[in-house]
């Protein structure tokens, strides 16, 4: 029996644990950089392994031997929102895993309990060389004859997802990646727009960049009656939200998708006075890391002239965030082909303007994010979001796919 049947039996074995796993951590969630908790439930359910912690509140757990190895992100943290679900296991301290969290987690454990049970059997994953430097014999992870070959498994348990500092940012500032050989990064996260039963495997951009900006439009203040007598940086901020749509309309490559959004306007403290100041806070995306940076300086400048024009003055802050999540074109494609191989559906349509810290581990490896249908009667970050049964076996057959493509890699990856 081959690696790729073998993984499957075991994965399949450690299903009705990992559900009840999902259901422990549904019911305990804990906030971005609390995740302490949360990380001991899987840290107890993960039976073997080195554990090495990372990035405060988060760990890595190696399963293998020495050389190049395969890492798999699971996200810790959860939401600040108050279920609205009728399950006997629902949250009740505030906090949610409405962005399916749990799922991805519990899916997470399975994969690794599988290969670990496949390993402990008596499996290896040979280096051709002293120090493991090259993968040893390749062949396709497809099941088929000759014996099973296992590669190590690095279980990124990566803390603040939802929140800042960007847990993702911090696993790979720590070196731990490198210091584990990580030759590719396999994610899954579900998606109630895409059909239950569904994946999507979409080589390139898949999520956009995600920063944010801050700005202050600087007046003078006066009695609203006697606006000549005064600069009003509302007004002036009204015309920069408004020309600000233009930068997506008339100045971005319309085949590049972007989005400029306001988020929070915050001016004045009575109706009868002009203030001296206006503020905005809001989001810049774009599905392009060269259009990304240029879409910071046209933003920059758009806001100082019409601000000027209206005889104020404007200052702007954009605040860094997520890169573009591009998944690598060979893991996207072969990892869809081994699903379809195994029954199921498969799709390459799913981009969005969503953004996800994974992003950072595209910027150092190549990398896969899949995109798992759900059904649920919300859609992600609700208070009624509950991805129903089976979707903790369906993470865990894309994250397999993932994994099985990412060790058959034939090339080395620096």
């Amino acid at each position: 029996m081959g690696t790729g049947a073998l993984l499957r039996e075991a994965l399949r074995a450690e299903l009705p644990a990992a559900e009840r796993l999902r259901r422990e951590l549904h019911a305990q969630p804990c906030l971005s950089g609390q995740e302490g908790p949360s990380l001991k439930l899987v840290l107890d359910a993960l039976t073997g392994g080195l554990v090495e912690y990372v990035a405060d509140t988060g760990a890595v757990v190696r399963i293998g031997g020495p050389g190049p190895s395969v890492g798999v992100r699971g996200e810790l943290d959860a939401l600040p929102i108050a279920e609205r679900t009728s399950v006997t296991w629902a949250s009740a301290n505030g906090a949610m895993h409405a962005c399916g969290h749990d799922v991805h987690l519990a899916a997470v454990v399975a994969l690794a309990r599988a290969v670990d049970k496949v390993r402990a059997a008596g499996e290896s994953w040979p280096g051709s060389g002293e120090n493991g430097e090259a993968w040893g014999p390749r062949r396709s992870p497809v099941a088929g004859p000759g014996p099973a070959t296992v590669a190590p498994l690095l279980v990124v348990l990566q803390p603040r997802e939802e929140g800042f500092p960007s847990g993702a940012y911090d696993v790979v500032e720590s070196g731990v990646l490198d210091r584990h050989q990580v030759r590719a990064m396999i994610g899954a996260h579900v998606q109630p727009v895409v059909p239950a039963g569904m994946v999507s495997c979409t080589p390139g951009p898949v999520n956009a960049s995600a920063d944010e900006f801050e700005l202050t439009i600087r007046g003078s203040a006066g009695h609203a009656a006697y606006p000549h007598l005064a600069r009003d940086p509302v007004v002036g901020l009204a015309q920069v939200i408004a020309a600000a749509q233009q930068l997506v309309s008339r100045v971005a490559d319309p085949m590049v998708p972007t989005v400029v959004t306001f988020g929070t306007i915050n001016a004045g403290t009575a109706p009868n006075v002009i203030p001296s100041k206006a503020t905005a806070r809001g989001t810049l995306r774009a599905m392009s890391e060269r259009w990304r940076f240029e879409l910071h300086d046209r933003f920059t400048q758009l806001v100082e002239d019409v601000a000027r024009a209206y005889g104020c003055h404007a200052e702007v802050r954009v605040l860094p965030g997520e890169p573009v999540l591009a998944n690598d074109e060979d893991l996207a494609m072969q990892a869809g082909e081994l699903l379809r191989h195994g029954g199921r559906t498969v799709t390459e349509e799913l981009r969005s303007c969503g953004a996800d810290d994974f992003a950072y581990y595209a910027s150092v490896a190549p990398s896969l994010m899949m995109f798992v249908g759900v059904d649920t009667v919300s859609g992600l970050h609700s208070a009624e979001f509950l991805p129903g049964p089976g979707a903790v076996a369906d993470v865990a057959e894309a994250l397999l796919a993932g994994y099985l493509t990412a060790a058959d890699r034939q090339e080395p990856v620096v």
